[in-house]
């Protein structure tokens, strides 16, 4: 850096950067370390060695060291790590006083530090300073009484020594804090090393006090068995039962207890534990308990006692299921089947009381049927198995006091279509025909809209001789304001009729549903019924009710219904017309079209169109007066189409007709609903020039040709004006 004569400073010029882009070639961190290290940058030459050949030369490399321990230190107090190395260097130099005085102004520093109490209590013991280690390890363990490892290297280092005095003492005052298991055991295995079995008793005493876990009980009852003394291992089991009661209790407990009474040849102990602890472990927490019961009896048992396990086994379970949903009647059913097998009557009434008080929350079917079983089964069990004929009223009585409806016996009870058809049958074959009548009376009562009841009613009256009944029957029936097969009825009614032969009744009869109804079926029916009455006058009125019919479905919707009624109609005068009266009905039957229509999507955006078949009744064409003239526009159109390219290239013909429509003035509504609009150029060319050769053919000559010409040769404009 340069200066000036006033005696500033002056900072250099840096030199500018003329290209700032990246070089093509970078070089990352890695590599320049890399390049370093094969160079061998980084490496420093090793210190030079110093030989110390007299006292005064060692006296100031101690000083030099000390100095520079010291001034490490003065720098940061809180690095033990420099502690630590300044006590070391001093050990090394034999200097144990003064490492000594070290490690207490370090402790002076930081009392809590676990690496700096055992450096200095190891280095007491590198110099066999035995009883300033003893004094270190006492303080330790007093500041810092909850660090294990104190313990551990102050016990060890008393049993080295053979002080087992000491040592035990240590122990004690470690037991006091109520360490870990670990300490517990180490103490334990200290007065077994020297054959002290009664302390190592009261030491577990007291270990199963403060760690109250299942396995340190297991391990104090084989401690008790390892030694010989079985009495104790037993009574410790029992103990650890009593001191977890039945609310606590663990399977892996009487797992080992069982298994230790087998070792003793206790086999029926064995089985009074097993199933001490099935009655009292929940039985999902039980599975181990099961798999080494079921071993068990497999070495030791029969096959009674192997059979017992597994009834227990699935009985627990049912129990489960039963307990979590008491109104799985499944469950309950299976659970009374594995009962039932066993064969112990009272147990079996006790599931069966058990279960019947489960009644269904809701008075409905659905929920009632599985229930009633449980009854059935009940009274069943008592009469076969029990053979207890008076148990088994009893039950049957329960059962039928307890259901929901007290209206009466049976049918009052729950009037159901098939209790009320198989009652009936039953009259039917006894010849009971008055009761018949009473039930068909209820059935009537119970569901009067089924149409099959009245019907079979009426074939019961039909079949007694009494015609009047029968049509009585029917006319109740019909009269009914709510019918599931209404047309059934009707037509099992006419059909009664014309069994009797009479026509003037079934004639009204087809009457009166035709006030009711103007379907196509009833009128093909009617005109049927006619041609096939002996008569006449049967073809004629036969051909008058077609006539009516067409006329009556001029204004039906459905198409098909009135191009069925045609073609029935057809199919009549094929047989039985002449040949005006065929030629006439042709003339009727519709011509079939392809239409299109525009959809729309629920949006109310636009989908598309769509192609559909529509049929075009010559009787109605003939109601639209501006038919011909719309086929005139088109032709009229297509010869511009011809000629001239449109302006509009994009639109279709449907819309180039319409388009013509509304400039000819006949886009009025009833031109917008005429369904040639609707059909293809092709199929409307079809249907126009049709038209047009049969209107030519009548007067080719008339004015209204002549008419028609002269507006081909004008143009929309002219035709506007």
């Amino acid at each position: 850096m340069a200066s000036t004569a006033a005696g500033k400073q002056r900072i250099p010029k840096v030199a500018k950067v003329k290209n700032k882009a990246p070089a093509d070639v970078q070089i990352t961190a890695e590599q320049l370390l890399r390049e370093a290290k094969e160079r061998e940058l980084e490496l420093l030459p090793p210190p030079p060695k110093q030989k110390i050949t007299n006292a005064e030369e060692l006296n100031d490399y101690k000083l030099r060291k000390r100095k520079a321990f010291e001034d490490n230190i003065r720098k940061n107090r809180t690095i033990i790590s420099n502690w630590i190395k300044y006590a070391q260097w001093e050990e090394s130099q034999k200097e144990v006083q003064r490492a000594r005085s070290i490690y207490e102004r370090a402790l002076d520093v930081d009392h809590r530090n676990i690496t700096l109490w055992l450096k200095y209590a190891e280095m007491e013991m590198k110099n066999r300073q035995v009883n300033h280690a003893r004094n270190i390890w006492d303080r330790a363990i007093t500041i810092l009484p909850r660090v294990n490892q104190f313990w551990y290297k102050y016990t060890y280092m008393e049993e080295m020594l053979g002080n087992v005095a000491g040592c035990r003492q240590a122990f004690e005052r470690w037991m006091e804090w109520e360490p870990d298991e670990q300490a517990w055991h180490s103490y334990i295995n200290f007065e077994l090393r020297y054959k002290e079995v009664d302390k190592a008793r009261t030491i577990y005493e007291r270990f199963v006090m403060v760690h109250p876990e299942v396995k340190n009980w297991i391990k104090y009852a084989r401690f008790e068995e390892k030694h010989g003394y079985i009495a104790h291992s037993r009574k410790v089991y029992e103990r650890a039962a009593e001191f977890y009661g039945e609310d606590h209790v663990n399977e892996n407990l009487f797992v080992a207890f069982a298994k230790f009474e087998e070792m003793q040849k206790e086999f029926e102990r064995v089985r009074v534990i097993y199933k001490y602890a099935l009655d009292k472990i929940p039985k999902n927490q039980a599975q181990e308990l099961f798999k080494n019961y079921t071993m068990f009896e497999k070495k030791f048992g029969d096959r009674r006692g192997i059979e017992d396990v597994i009834i227990n086994k699935r009985r627990f379970q049912y129990e489960e299921e039963v307990k979590a949903n008491p109104l799985n009647y499944d469950a309950w059913f299976d659970y009374l089947r594995l009962v039932e097998s066993d064969g112990d009557p009272d147990t079996v009434r006790d599931v069966y009381e058990r279960a019947i008080a489960n009644i269904p929350p809701i008075q409905e079917k659905r929920h009632w049927r599985r229930y009633i079983y449980l009854w059935i089964n009940y009274a069943l069990y008592e009469e076969l198995e029990v053979k207890d004929p008076e148990r088994t009223r009893q039950v049957y009585q329960a059962c039928l006091d307890l259901m929901p409806h007290k209206k009466g016996t049976a049918i009052g009870k729950c009037p159901k279509n098939k209790l009320l058809k198989g009652y009936i049958e039953l009259e039917l074959q006894l010849r009971e025909f008055d009761r018949c009548r009473k039930l068909y009376e209820k059935y009537l009562e119970f569901s009067p809209e089924n149409c099959t009841t009245w019907i079979k009613f009426a074939e019961l009256e039909t079949i007694l001789g009494d015609v009047e009944r029968s049509r009585a029957i029917f006319e109740l029936a019909i009269g009914q304001p709510r019918l599931d097969m209404p047309e059934v009825l009707w037509k099992s009614y006419i059909d009664f009729e014309i069994e009797q032969e009479e026509f003037e009744n079934t004639r009204n009869l087809y009457k009166r549903l035709l006030q009711r109804t103007q379907h196509v079926k009833v009128w093909i029916s009617y005109a049927k019924f006619e041609l096939s009455v002996d008569g006449p006058d049967r073809l004629a009125k036969c051909r008058q009710i077609f006539e009516e019919a067409n006329k009556s479905m001029r204004n039906c919707e459905e198409k098909e219904e009135r191009l069925m009624l045609l073609e029935s109609w057809r199919d009549y005068e094929k047989e039985f017309g002449s040949d005006s009266s065929r030629e006439r009905v042709s003339k009727l039957l519709p011509e079939k079209v392809k239409k299109r229509r525009k959809l729309t999507a629920e949006d109310g955006s636009d989908a598309g169109w769509e192609e559909y078949y529509d049929y075009i009744f010559p009787e109605d064409a003939a109601n639209q007066p501006n038919l011909k003239l719309l086929a005139m526009a088109k032709m009229w159109k297509r010869q511009q189409i011809n000629t001239d390219e449109p302006q509009e290239k994009g639109r279709s013909v449907e819309e180039a007709t319409s388009v013509e429509a509304e400039e000819t003035g006949l886009a009025d509504k009833q031109a917008e609903e005429e369904p040639a609009r609707n059909m293809t150029e092709s199929e409307q060319e079809k249907t126009y020039d049709d038209r047009d050769d049969e209107d030519s053919s009548s007067s080719s000559d008339s004015d209204e040709d002549e008419e028609a010409k002269k507006k081909q040769s004008k143009s929309p404009q002219e035709d506007k004006d």
